[in-house]
C-alpha cells in the first residue's frame, strides 16, 4: 500500500483495516477500496484531511 500523502511505503497496520505512515505520520482507515485520512493531534485526536484529497487520490493501491 502506498499513503496517499507522501507517496511512501512505509505503512503499518495498527488494527483491523487501519494503517499508520511512518513517513508523514497519518493514519489510513480502509473503508471498501477508498482510504479514510486523518492526522493525529497532539492530544490524541484526529482530524480528517479526506478533504485535500479527491476521491480517486484515496484509492487503495496495492
Amino acid at each position: 500500500m502506498h499513503c496517499p500523502n507522501c507517496k511512501g511505503k512505509n505503512i503499518g497496520k495498527i488494527g483491523n483495516q487501519q494503517f499508520y505512515c511512518w513517513n508523514c505520520f497519518i493514519e489510513l482507515s480502509l473503508l471498501g477500496d477508498v482510504l479514510d485520512l486523518h492526522q493525529v493531534e497532539q492530544d490524541g485526536s484526529l482530524s480528517s484531511l479526506n478533504d485535500l484529497f479527491s476521491e480517486d487520490e484515496r484509492k487503495a493501491s496495492w
